[in-house]
């Protein structure tokens, strides 16, 4: 199993055993890739985003408000709020919990404190 193999199947099988193993590995290849392709999307997005819009959806993604934010980084909220909109805007989120789904799928901040 360490060298990649997704299932082990002792003689002697049957075809069904075989054709069953065989759409498992099918269906996880087809899993992982389509969470690759996910994670590589969202990669191409977050190299879009400036140092600073990178600082400001870390906390934003830390649960911070904006008026927090704009005073960790010595800035007016209506910036953090700027800064916040062009961060939804590049990352394609349609909301908060889309933005840390994201930030989640590429473990971008995983080790923040």
């Amino acid at each position: 199993m360490k060298g990649g193999a997704v299932d082990f199947i002792e003689k002697p099988f049957n075809d069904e055993l075989l054709l069953d193993s065989i759409r498992d590995a099918l269906n996880l290849d087809d899993r992982q890739r389509s969470e690759q392709a996910e994670r590589a999307e969202v990669a191409a997005r977050l190299a879009q985003l400036t140092p600073r819009e990178m600082e400001v959806m870390a906390m934003v993604t830390d649960g911070k408000s904006n008026k927090e934010i704009a005073s960790e980084l010595g800035v007016s909220a209506k910036t953090v709020e700027a800064h916040r909109a062009r961060v939804m805007e590049k990352m394609d989120a349609s909301s908060l919990a889309d933005l840390v789904k994201m930030a989640m799928a590429a473990n971008v901040f995983g080790d923040q404190d």
